[in-house]
Parts: C-alpha cells; sequence; structure tokens
C-alpha cells in the first residue's frame, strides 16, 4: 500500500509566546535584591539575579532618609523624605523596568512579584517616627519595600507582600543546594526572594499569548 504523506508548513504565530515568571524582592538600605524564577518549590528554575540600587548617592541621606531627617527642622524633614522617595521610586522602575526587558528578550513574561516585608504593623505619623530611633528603622525598611511594589505595579505585575516569617523552613532548605549549581550570589537574600517569588506566582505557569 503506498501511503502519501503531507507536510503543512506551519506560519510564524502572530504574536510573541512568552513563559510566565515571578520577581522576588528583599530590600535593604538603598538597594535590594532580586530573583526571578519559574517553576515551583520543588523543581525551580532561577533565570535572572541582580542587585538593584533604589537610592541615589548623590542625594543626601537617600539610602537612611529617616535617619538624615530626624535632625532636621520639621519642614524640612517631610520634603527630605519626599524627595528621597520620588528618587528611589525612579531609580526602581528603572531597573525593574530594564530587567523585564532583559527576561522578555529571552522569552519570560514577568506577571508577579513578591516582596518580603517584616510585621506589617502600620507605621504612626512622620513626627512620632522621627522621635523613635526604633521607628526610624522601621520606616526605613517600609519605604524601600514600599518603593519596591510602587515599581512593579507601575510595570503591571501582580504584587504580593509577604512575610519573611511566613516562609516554610523546609523549603528554604530545598533552595540551599542550587547555591552549588549556580553559583554565588546565593545568600539569605537570593534564597528568601526565591521561596516569595515561588509563592507569589500564578498558578496557570504555562505560556500564553500577549499582545504585541
Amino acid at each position: 500500500m503506498l501511503v502519501k504523506l503531507f507536510v503543512r508548513s506551519v506560519a510564524p504565530l502572530p504574536y510573541p509566546v512568552y513563559m510566565r515568571i515571578a520577581l522576588g524582592f528583599r530590600a535593604h538600605s538603598g538597594w535590594a535584591a532580586m530573583v526571578a524564577v519559574s517553576g515551583t518549590l520543588r523543581s525551580p528554575r532561577i533565570l535572572d539575579r541582580r542587585r538593584i540600587v533604589i537610592a541615589d548617592p548623590n542625594l543626601p541621606g537617600s539610602k537612611q532618609p529617616y535617619h538624615y531627617a530626624a535632625g532636621l527642622p520639621f519642614p524640612h524633614a517631610e520634603i527630605l523624605i519626599a524627595k528621597a522617595v520620588e528618587s528611589s521610586r525612579s531609580l526602581a522602575a528603572e531597573a525593574l523596568s530594564a530587567a523585564l526587558d532583559t527576561l522578555r528578550s529571552q522569552g519570560h513574561e514577568g506577571v508577579a512579584c513578591a516582596v518580603l516585608v517584616g510585621s506589617g504593623k502600620p507605621l504612626p505619623s512622620l513626627e512620632r517616627i522621627l522621635a523613635s530611633h526604633a521607628l526610624i528603622h522601621t520606616a526605613e525598611g517600609v519605604l524601600f519595600r514600599d518603593v519596591i511594589s510602587w515599581a512593579a505595579q507601575q510595570a503591571g505585575l501582580s504584587v504580593t507582600a509577604i512575610s519573611e516569617k511566613s516562609l516554610d523552613p523546609a523549603s528554604l532548605d530545598r533552595l540551599a543546594p542550587l547555591g552549588k549549581q549556580l553559583g554565588p550570589p546565593w545568600t539569605q537574600d537570593q534564597k528568601l526572594a526565591t521561596a516569595a517569588a515561588l509563592t507569589a506566582l500564578p498558578q496557570l505557569s504555562g505560556a500564553r499569548r500577549v499582545s504585541a
């Protein structure tokens, strides 16, 4: 029996196809560790790791704005902190845009963002913050985490705040061996950011079409 085989040529898809990924952030004073991941906690895939700068070294007090503002008259303190927030937002948005562009060029679509947070207790007024050294430390942590969350929202990502204490220690233990495969940096920053990002990653993690 003669069997005829017909091969149909397939036209290129009219839209790009990306794999959905999540970004995880652990913020510090003036900078943050970022990890881009896909997969699951049992089978993670690390796509990018970088340190993003979110404080302008040319702006006085930008790394610790509340500490710096505590020694100023209150009206000046308000202005300084507002400028620090505006500057940090700009830097975070620029860094996040660059990271997403790089990932997109590799066929990955960022859809979610996890930002590690502390206790989540609301802060009092600025005057009360500046009068307490403990609250000054807390406020600066909140400031840089909020800056990253703002930039992620501006980029169209779904943002989830995740308490470090809520992460399962067993999950972090599973991520520890990745350091040998990936090489440095693979500190607690990267492990926590990865666990948080995988927690925030939507369950529908397959490819989807994205309008050009």
